[in-house]
């Protein structure tokens, strides 16, 4: 399998829970110190701290099922950019946020900070 199938493929992970105050407006911030994936090239770890900001609808993301969620991408050899898309990608879908903010910053390595975000605000 393929490492794009194999990060697609935790997503199975995710859960919902309904939203008990749907239809009001309030932001979730949700951090995680302990995201690690593969280094496509050199196959060493890449570490990284992530934010997820985001304005719920009518389902939350189940807190157990995101840190097992993230957890799957230990092992797989994936760039900063996919790991973003890809993680922004599956909560977008599992909960039709009205507003996500996705923020992927990555332990410096060889001198270069790097920060990936991707944010998207629905009608």
């Amino acid at each position: 399998m393929e490492e794009l199938e194999k990060a697609r493929e935790a997503k199975k992970e995710l859960k919902k829970i309904k939203n008990e105050f749907a239809g009001r407006d309030y932001l979730i911030n949700l951090e995680n110190q302990e995201l690690t994936a593969l280094c496509p090239f050199t196959t060493n770890p890449d570490f990284y701290q992530i934010k997820i900001t985001y304005q719920p609808n009518k389902e939350l993301i189940e807190l157990k099922s995101l840190k097992l969620y993230l957890q799957k991408f230990r092992d797989i050899r994936i760039t900063h950019e996919s790991l973003l898309n890809i993680i922004f990608e599956d909560i977008d879908s599992l909960i039709s946020p009205k507003y996500l903010k996705v923020e992927l910053n990555v332990n410096i390595r060889g001198g270069i900070k790097t920060t990936v975000i991707r944010e998207e605000k629905k009608d």
